[in-house]
């Protein structure tokens, strides 16, 4: 029983699912409806499912039937309502067919133009959008075209910066076709290009430079020139409230300023063909001779490639080096003043440009390095000058040479640059300089002496006396008062000496122009110079005068009063200074003029030694001549009576300066001889000849023989009975021994 419940149980719970089942399916989008059949097949009772599905379907059949056997009459009216439209409807049809097929007739040529309408429509806006790409392109077409003629035209700077338009604007917008790729892969090449172009223009600048130097520093020393020619008419003109211009303001060799942002030209690189001007004519400024807009196209391209350190460092490396051969001077430079204008006018070419390059770009050059350049020209050009100079012994070559350092000078401190060692060396130069001048004026003196007759000057007018103390400044009322003809009590060198000295001072004062030196300094310089001038080189010419062997005591004498003429002179030698330095002489400092005093002095003394000697040498010369052949000792003790009075003359002092016997040594080879002779004292001689301390020293044995066969002569002639007594015999053969023993000794010697 209970099973039979709970089949029937079983039964009617099934049959409610497939009840549930049922009306979803009735109910459910078919689009769902998949999941309610899954859950019928995944149970065992499809069967029945399928049992009750066919008869939920008859039932729905059944309705629609009944539903369609309640409404036929209705669809039969409404069918016959719609044959009898149908008619209608063909009515309408060929008459929609009949006007279509007159539209489509009547519409054909108007389709035609339609499609024609269409095809210009399309063709019209493909035009369209190929101009708008076209716009696009043409610019970057324009741009390369623009590029490369730039190029071509080795406009590089320009050529530059269309090329950053070009990749940064341009070539953007048209990135996508073909034609643009190829030039975004040939841009880095155009930019090497214009790198390696510039920096060859760059070399050729270099290198133009290089040789031009000379030609740019001409110009720059021409204009400093010509303006201290205008300094110094000003300072000659009375000022008239206004303040003078400096020299940095008067003038400079670049009379415009460049931007460093922005090249100054589009020109080739060099040094302009400029005529030379004439010496009257305004000096070209640089700006004209010199195209600096390679180092500035150079300059920015690297900056703007990023490279500027780079080109920096090559910039000042090659300068350096141009420096170094700017500042070799020429082997032969010292030979002709040409040599050192050159040297220094590529100095001052070389840093006018580094000056301008300075003062133009921002940052190619600065101070430090300018100043490290200079230090190095400054040091080798002074040791150069200092070299060369001294082979030098030309006065007025040295003159020019100084003019040339101070105009070299003056043009480098217009542009700032120090140059007190410059000057500093001038003041060795000025040393030199005097050196020659004094070596000059030696020959001067000389063929002044050489030339002399040593005898006072006769004038027979007035207009001959007036001439002479024109050139000398003689004053003497005895003179005057005499009647003409008349003698000035000195000779002709003495106003052509002072005339010269005249000159000398006048040679010096020339060096001492424009050294910037105080009127002290110049006044001290000189007199110090015109003192060596008096106290070495008159001096020596005066003392060689002396020496001659054909000098007499007349012209001696001449000498003593010329000299002294010379030394009352000195003081208006003094007063010629003063009035060309317009230094009062007693101004603390100021050296005095006391050559003459002491070239007196000297000449006196020499004098007086020559005298002596020339009379020493003359009684010598007068006991040895061969026309003298007999000789007693009378005789010598007669002439030793002479030579003692020249003795007491040499020792009376007649001039003072000399030291103790100094004077007597003029007559002491004669002394020794005649004591030797008189006293007969040859074993002495014989035995100590040789020695140092012997007592005969200055006897030569061949001048003691030569007067003692005089003596041997005379015995024999003179004495004919002389040989009958024997003190004669004995004394014959004493002299005939001592000559045999002197010629002995001679032989001995020599061999």
């Amino acid at each position: 029983m209970e099973r039979v419940k709970m089949a029937e149980a079983e039964s009617l719970e099934t049959a409610a699912e497939h009840e549930r089942i049922l009306r979803e399916i009735e109910s459910t989008d078919t689009a769902c409806i998949g999941p309610t059949l899954r859950s019928v097949y995944d149970g065992e009772e499809h069967g029945r499912f399928m049992e009750k599905l066919e008869t939920r379907i008859r039932n729905h059949d059944r309705e629609i039937e009944k539903m369609c056997n309640f409404h036929y009459q209705g669809f039969v009216d409404s069918i016959t309502e719609l044959l009898k439209v149908r008619g209608e409807a063909q009515k309408l049809k060929n008459q929609v067919t009949d006007t279509n097929r007159k539209l489509q007739h009547e519409g054909k040529e108007l389709v035609i133009a339609m499609e024609e309408l269409k095809q210009c429509r399309l063709q019209q806006r493909n035009i369209s959008a190929t101009v708008d790409k076209l716009m696009l392109c043409l610019p970057v077409l324009e741009m390369y075209s623009k590029l490369r003629e730039q190029m071509k035209t080795k406009r590089h700077y320009p050529a530059l910066k269309t090329l950053e338009h070009l990749e940064h604007t341009y070539l953007p917008q048209v990135s996508h076709y073909r034609f643009c790729k190829v030039m975004v892969d040939n841009i880095p090449k155009l930019r090497e290009e214009i790198k390696d172009v510039s920096m060859s223009d760059l070399k050729d600048f270099l290198e133009s430079i290089r040789k031009h130097s000379d030609k740019i520093g001409e110009t720059a020393m021409k204009q400093a020139q010509q303006q201290r020619n205008l300094d110094n008419i000003i300072l000659q003109q009375p000022r008239i409230g206004s303040k003078r211009k400096s020299k940095k303001e008067a003038y400079t060799i670049f009379d415009t300023e460049i931007e460093s942002t922005s090249p100054k030209s589009e020109q080739d690189s060099g040094i302009l063909d400029v005529e030379d001007e004439e010496d009257d004519e305004e000096v070209p400024g640089a700006q004209d001779l010199v195209d600096f807009s390679p180092v500035y196209r150079c300059l920015h391209i690297y900056s703007v490639l990023g490279a500027r350190e780079t080109f920096e460092n090559y910039y000042r490396k090659q300068r350096r080096k141009q420096a170094r051969l700017v500042l070799q001077p020429p082997s032969n430079m010292h030979e002709t003043l040409d040599g050192y204008r050159k040297y220094f006018n590529q100095i001052v070419g070389f840093f006018v440009v580094e000056d301008h390059i300075l003062h133009t770009t921002q940052g190619l050059v600065n101070r430090a390095y300018i100043d490290e350049l200079w230090e190095m020209a400054l040091s080798k050009t002074i040791a150069a000058l200092r070299t060369h100079s001294s082979y030098c012994s030309d006065p007025n070559l040295v003159l020019d040479l100084k003019n040339l350092i101070v105009l070299f000078a003056d043009t480098l401190q217009v542009y700032g640059f120090p140059v007190n060692q410059l000057f500093d060396m001038l003041l060795e130069i000025r040393d030199q300089y005097s050196e020659t001048l004094l070596k000059k004026w030696s020959g001067i003196f000389r063929n002044i002496l050489d030339s002399d007759n040593y005898s006072p000057i006769p004038v027979t007018s007035e207009e001959m006396y007036k001439k002479v103390i024109g050139q000398f400044p003689f004053q003497d009322a005895e003179l005057e008062k005499q009647p003409f003809p008349k003698k000035f009590p000195f000779s002709e060198f003495v106003p052509k000496v002072y005339n010269q000295i005249k000159e000398f001072i006048y040679a010096c004062l020339k060096f001492s122009e424009d050294l910037h030196l105080s009127s002290t300094e110049v006044d001290d310089m000189i007199r110090k110079s015109t003192n060596l001038l008096l106290t070495r080189t008159l001096s020596n010419s005066l003392q060689n005068v002396i020496k001659r062997k054909n000098i007499g005591l007349t012209e001696l004498v001449q000498i003593i009063i010329n000299t002294t003429h010379l030394e009352k002179s000195c003081k208006y030698l003094e007063e010629f200074i003063t009035n060309i330095t317009n230094v009062l002489p007693e101004t603390v400092h100021t050296t005095k003029l006391y050559g003459t005093t002491t070239f007196k002095g000297k000449v006196a003394q020499t004098a007086c030694m020559s005298a002596c000697k020339h009379l020493a040498t003359s009684l010598m010369q007068l006991l040895l001549e061969a026309e003298v052949r007999q000789l007693t000792l009378g005789a010598l003790q007669q002439f030793n009576l002479d030579v003692r009075e020249c003795e007491q003359f040499a020792r009376s002092g007649p001039v003072p300066g000399f030291q103790e016997d100094t004077l007597q040594l003029a007559f002491i080879d004669l002394r020794q001889l005649l004591d030797l002779f008189i006293q007969w004292d040859w074993s002495t001689y014989l035995a100590d000849y040789g020695q140092p301390t012997c007592k005969y020293l200055r006897v030569n044995p061949v001048t003691a023989l030569t007067l003692l066969e005089k003596m041997k002569d005379t015995s024999r002639k003179n004495n004919m009975f002389a040989q009958f007594r024997k003190n004669e015999r004995d004394k014959q053969k004493l002299i005939d021994t001592v000559a045999k023993q002197l010629r002995g000794l001679i032989s001995s010697h020599h061999s």
